[in-house]
């Protein structure tokens, strides 16, 4: 026994150094799942990554819409410990108290609504330098590659996780972000059959994972917790049919 842990602790010290050769920075913090399941093993270190940059690619508003959802169930479970989250929109099209639909509390997060993408992405800049937030939400169109270095830059030594939801984005460049989430709402998952409006659930595809596997998956959200339904084929390499459920 004492010989496979001595195995298994040099297999993992060697993962930690090519990922560190490959540019992937630990951001120190625990390393607490999600209850994503199989979803973050994907992920370097098989673990969601805090600490850096994800970008959510919407194309139009339904996509937008279910991208809101689904970040709203990431920043409960990021803050799930305590912190505070700060969201930049454009509009006020979001409506605070609706986010408690995904176990989130309003109270502890700050919105400000600012019409400039210019004076979005400023304020975005500022917000992530500042270590007593946990995260902060942006929804902006359009970023270049130096911009989201910067961005990449600054969360890799505040700590603070960054989600950028590009609404209708001109250009699909490439970006500095670690991960890079494309969302589709998929018919709510309802109890038994009953009719009526049911538990949200979405279509999920990592298009980009820095040093992971993109990959394709169908995700629902019931009392509060991740339940991923299936894992899809899709034109992204790597994947494989999953058909079972994860709490």
């Amino acid at each position: 026994m004492p010989e496979t842990t001595d195995k298994q602790k040099t297999i993992q010290d060697l993962q930690r150094q090519i990922l560190a050769w490959q540019g992937y920075k630990e951001t120190g913090q625990p390393s607490l799942s999600l209850g994503l399941g199989d979803l973050e093993k994907v992920f370097p270190g098989k673990v969601f990554p805090r600490g850096a940059m994800h970008e959510f690619m919407t194309f139009c508003p339904e996509d937008k819409a279910a991208s809101t959802g689904f970040i709203a169930s990431l920043l409960s479970k990021l803050m799930r410990k305590g912190g505070t989250a700060l969201w930049i929109s454009g509009s006020p099209e979001l409506f605070p108290p609706s986010l408690q639909t995904f176990g989130l509390e309003p109270d502890r997060m700050v919105f400000v609504c600012i019409k400039k993408e210019k004076d979005r992405l400023w304020a975005l800049e500022e917000a992530l330098k500042c270590d007593a937030l946990c995260v902060v939400v942006a929804e902006i169109n359009d970023v270049d590659f130096v911009q989201s270095r910067r961005l990449q830059l600054v969360v890799e030594e505040s700590k603070v996780t960054g989600l950028l939801l590009r609404t209708a984005p001109r250009v699909q460049m490439t970006t500095a972000c670690t991960v890079r989430w494309h969302i589709r709402a998929l018919p709510s998952v309802t109890e038994g059959g009953l009719p009526g409006v049911g538990f949200p659930a979405w279509d999920v595809m990592l298009l980009k994972v820095r040093n992971g596997n993109p990959s394709h998956w169908q995700i629902a959200w019931q009392n509060n917790a991740f339940v991923l339904q299936q894992q899809k084929h899709s034109d992204i390499p790597g994947s494989k049919i999953v058909n079972r459920k994860v709490g």
